[in-house]
């Protein structure tokens, strides 16, 4: 009989799948150091980003029940 993959518990808190089955995740540089990054560049870091490509692939390896 074959066993279960156990989920990596840290990204199941990281990240949620989409509709389509994509993996969306927050952006990293969020959190401090602000004051020397510009407006535009903060604006862009509230953008979701999606896992493509391997990462993707990778990612549904990790959360395989997600």
């Amino acid at each position: 009989m074959k066993q279960k993959t156990k989920t990596l518990s840290s990204l199941k808190k990281r990240i949620k799948r989409s509709a389509g089955g994509k993996f969306i995740h927050g952006r990293c540089g969020r959190n401090h150091n602000n004051g020397s990054k510009s407006k535009r560049r903060k604006r862009g870091l509230r953008v979701p980003a999606v896992c493509e490509g391997r990462l993707g692939e990778r990612m549904s390896e990790l959360v395989p029940y997600k």
